[in-house]
């Protein structure tokens, strides 16, 4: 894969149950079916030509002179100068297909010229899984058939013309004769062809549904239109059957170009799926977290009270994590894996995440139900429970450590579970256990995770090192907002995890036990844009916050992490935490006092 498009290249099109990237060329390098963690169909992007493509653009390389997604729709749009003409490429996945004969995935994709003739090519190249296979392929009236056992996918067009699997097919496309493809996919389900005609009223449809939407989010927002990207991407990462975010549609694209920190990312981890929920609540979007806390119940039953780190879409325990054999990997990064192994690690924080996700659902007026309720109970109970014990951390670390951070969000576990207390049914004897821990929490990290020689609180217990999870300090409440402790947190981060501008290190690079460096993590400059709107410092928020955008990929996405020497984006792609660290960015500027403290 050396020489392919940079990451931030890639543009992203969903239909809320499985995602597409698309390069600049009009390759889309990969697509997984029929879900977000199934197999890929399309997987160049860490597969290498032989993991298959579905390009359609020029037929010779050209230039790329206008790129952008519809306003407020998921509809991406290329534009390319060839010769005296323009092509256009308008594509999107149809999201809303229920109450309609449709299939589970459709893929509308349409080129159209401009001022000339111009040649075009269409090179479609499914290869299911692990191994690259072929397909069975059929052509029948509606169009070209592909089959593998339980998958089938249809690829239909309007004007009509044969396409062979695996090799380019030259067209002219003519002003006015716009010509477009569709691709339906069906698994363990009737192969539905859908007339391309129809297919393109239906993504038109979708764009009228998607700009209704964002229509709610509050106009008075700061950097309203990376807010409207930000959520927009989130909806298109959040499976619509159960309501659980990805961490990301991609894996193992590297953190470390050319080196080993390649992981899966198309799973749920309950703790990034929180914060996006949150993100949801804030922005009066309650559908999406009401959806999220019903698949929460569902999917951590069977290992309640404990909550798993990370689960898969439905809701199951996520495969175990294996290397894939001949995947060459994105820029030559090996290995290309396929589930986590993180799946196993205890992560005190996430308790904090999910809680304080249920409080921030009551506190907008809803009631938890009672078996949600008992989750929660069940959860506070594991915190008061095991709290002492050392944990894996946000950041996932293989030696178990006491972290800071970890006991922070667990002190915000009981917290916001007390809160919900104040309107839901607890027994007195257990109201008081959450008390007690609660408070024996706040007393050893004061103790214990603070350093006063550097004024901060520090990564773990008898530690130096920072941890940049600390910027979520002032939002907790367990210190005040405007105490030194806080501030000094907070500037501390600042200025020795700083990777230039307005990015940040997540721990000292090296600090992690793994071989190899890795790039600024981009949520955390997010939180700190939080954390400083939070205590009064709006001005420099506004700036951080401005900086940051710089760092957005030419359509507005954001990956987990970017190298600060070369600006290029790193790791899975684009990511669900980067963005809801974003949209709560921004609220926090919205929400602080427009006088600098």
């Amino acid at each position: 894969m050396t020489g392919g498009p940079p990451i931030s290249d890639y543009g992203l099109l969903g239909d809320t149950r499985t995602a597409a990237l698309v390069a600049s060329d009009g390759g889309m390098d990969w697509l997984c079916v029929p879900r977000f963690d199934g197999d890929p169909l399309f997987g160049r992007l860490v597969g290498g030509p032989d993991a298959g493509t579905f390009r359609v653009g020029p037929a010779r390389p050209s230039t790329v002179v206008e790129r952008r997604y519809r306003q407020h729709t998921a509809t991406l749009e290329t534009t390319w100068a060839v010769g005296s003409g323009r092509l256009r490429l308008t594509e999107a996945m149809v999201a809303e297909v229920s109450g309609r004969l449709l299939p589970t995935s459709l893929i509308v994709r349409r080129l159209s010229a401009e001022q000339a003739a111009v040649d075009a090519v269409v090179e479609f190249d499914p290869r299911l899984g692990a191994r690259h296979r072929r397909p069975r392929a059929q052509h029948r009236r509606q169009g070209l058939v592909c089959e593998w056992g339980a998958l089938a996918v249809a690829l239909d067009s309007t004007p009509t013309f044969r396409i062979e699997p695996g090799l380019p097919t030259s067209i002219t496309v003519r002003p006015g004769r716009p010509v477009t493809l569709v691709l339906a996919v069906a698994h363990r389900e009737p192969l539905i062809h859908v007339e391309p005609t129809a297919a393109w009223e239906l993504l038109v449809e979708d764009e009228a549904r998607w700009r209704a939407w964002t229509a709610e989010i509050d106009e008075r927002l700061p950097f309203r239109e990376h807010v409207v990207r930000s959520l927009l991407t989130l909806r298109l990462l959040t499976y619509s059957p159960s309501g659980a975010p990805v961490a990301a549609p991609t894996t193992s694209l590297p953190e470390d170009p050319g080196g080993g920190r390649n992981w899966d990312y198309r799973y749920v981890w309950p703790r990034d799926a929180s914060i996006g929920v949150s993100a949801f609540l804030s922005v009066g979007k309650t559908d999406e977290a009401r959806g999220f806390l019903a698949w929460l119940l569902h999917a951590s039953r069977l290992q309640r009270p404990r909550l798993p780190a990370l689960l898969t879409v439905h809701g199951r325990q996520v495969p175990a994590e294996r290397e894939l054999s001949g995947w060459p990997g994105y820029l030559d990064s090996l290995p290309v894996r396929m589930g986590n192994g993180a799946a196993g690690q205890h992560q005190l924080d996430g308790y904090g995440w999910v809680i304080d996700a249920a409080w921030a659902f009551a506190q907008a007026g809803h009631l938890l139900h009672a078996e949600t309720w008992r989750a929660v109970r069940g959860f506070a109970d594991v915190v008061a429970d095991c709290w002492q014990e050392p944990d894996a951390g946000i950041w996932e670390v293989r030696e178990p450590a006491q972290h800071v951070h970890s006991k922070l969000m667990g002190w915000l576990a009981l917290d916001r579970a007390l809160a919900i207390a104040d309107t839901h049914h607890l027994p007195d004897r257990q109201r008081r256990r959450w008390q007690e821990a609660r408070d024996a929490i706040a007393a050893e990290v004061r103790t214990r995770g603070f350093d006063p020689t550097a004024g901060s609180y520090v990564r773990s217990y008898g530690s130096q090192d920072l941890d940049a999870a600390l910027l979520v300090l002032p939002l907790l409440g367990m210190d005040r907002a405007d105490s030194p402790r806080v501030r000094g947190t907070i500037d501390a981060i600042r200025d020795r995890l700083s990777a230039g501008g307005p990015l940040l290190y997540r721990y000292p690079p090296g600090r992690d036990g793994l071989p190899g460096t890795e790039g600024a993590f981009l949520p955390c400059s997010f939180w700190l844009v939080q954390g400083l709107a939070r205590i009064g410092r709006r001005r420099e928020a506004v700036e951080l916050f401005q900086a940051m955008v710089d760092h957005a990929s030419p359509l507005g996405l954001y990956a987990e992490e970017v190298d600060p020497t070369t600006g290029a984006h790193l790791g899975n792609y684009p990511q669900t935490l980067t963005h809801a660290a974003l949209v709560q960015a921004a609220l926090a500027i919205r929400d602080a006092p427009t006088g600098d403290g």
